[in-house]
């Protein structure tokens, strides 16, 4: 059980990493960008019509290409993803509209979006069952590492993931070494800290925004693809993302800013999202209203970080200085 519940807090820490991972990228840049639950629900539901439209156009499941079955969802993610953080990039840095609105709106629209798509090709489907099931795609992104089940626990435990869980390892490391180590990350850096300075300094603030906005809303709208076709088994069903999104954005601050340690962060939000399932096992008498309790720790704890932060007042610790506020570069 206790292998079990290591592997799926792994699995569903994922595209919390990839959801954390894209707004810490986008706040570095000063965008608050709220709408990332619904930039992940965009992303999973593109995918979704993609897959679907391939496997429809098959003659047989055996008729499947292995690229084009992986490659048609992958890019329609990005691109739906890509399109939500160009809306948002467009909203606040062109228009200046504000940033805690236009997140939010997109979080509905997004949500919305997917439910309609979704509604729409359940239909399709003729089927009593409120969900599509694309079993054929999720055979493909699900396939682990082919010598995992050779060595035993440490392979169940570290290598019995799907490439899209391997990849937001990847990206949450590449992130870091972007931030830290680059020029063009520090400069990134230096427009959300101070856009006034950087402009001055001859950096493209809106360029550096836009990029970061829509880089960022790609990296979260994989979380959605990951989430609807490795972990939920290629079942799409309106509704079920729960409040993934809103973690990804929590626990941005729990691991204050940090991609690094949102690759731990992830699975220990991963592990406090399920354990009331594991508890129940344990303690068949557990009532519904500790559950419910349990399953708020997450927010406890990204409440207590946040504390603990504010409390030492390190500046490295602290949000980017102009996250949230609109540039004017007339006012410099």
């Amino acid at each position: 059980m206790i292998i079990s519940f290591i592997q799926r807090a792994i699995m569903q820490g994922i595209p919390l990493l990839y959801g954390s991972t894209g707004e810490i990228i986008t706040e570095k840049s000063g965008n608050l960008n709220l709408g990332i639950p619904g930039i992940m629900y965009v992303g999973g539901i593109s995918g979704v019509i993609g897959a679907f439209l391939y496997e429809n156009s098959l003659s047989s499941p055996d008729a499947a290409n292995p690229f084009l079955i992986v490659f048609i969802p992958l890019i329609c993610c990005i691109f739906g993803s890509f399109v939500m953080g160009l809306i948002y990039s467009f909203l606040t840095t062109t228009l200046r509209a504000n940033q805690n609105v236009t997140g939010l709106a997109l979080t509905t629209f997004g949500i919305g979006f997917g439910n309609f798509f979704g509604g729409s090709l359940i239909k399709l489907t003729n089927t009593d069952v409120p969900s599509i099931t694309l079993s054929l795609t999720s055979s493909y992104f699900s396939k682990t590492l082919p010598f995992a089940s050779r060595l035993g626990v440490v392979g169940e435990v570290l290598f019995s993931y799907s490439f899209l869980a391997y990849s937001a390892i990847i990206i949450a490391i590449i992130t870091t070494l972007f931030l830290n180590r680059t020029r063009a990350g520090l400069s990134l850096r230096a427009v959300g800290e101070n856009p006034a300075t950087a402009d001055a300094a001859g950096i493209n603030i809106s360029r550096y925004k836009y990029t970061a906005t829509c880089v960022g809303s790609v990296i979260a709208g994989l979380g959605g693809l990951y989430y609807v076709m490795d972990y939920a088994c290629g079942i799409w069903s309106n509704d079920a993302f729960g409040d993934r999104g809103w973690l990804a954005i929590a626990l941005v601050i729990f691991t204050i800013w940090r991609p690094n340690l949102s690759i731990l962060g992830s699975i220990l939000f991963g592990g406090l999202y399920i354990v009331h399932n594991y508890l129940t096992g344990i303690m068949p008498n557990i009532n519904m209203g500790t559950q419910e309790l349990i399953q708020m720790a997450p927010y406890v704890v990204t409440i207590i970080v946040l504390v603990a932060v504010s409390a030492r007042k390190k500046r490295e610790d602290l949000p980017p200085e102009s996250l949230g506020l609109t540039y004017f570069r007339e006012e410099r």
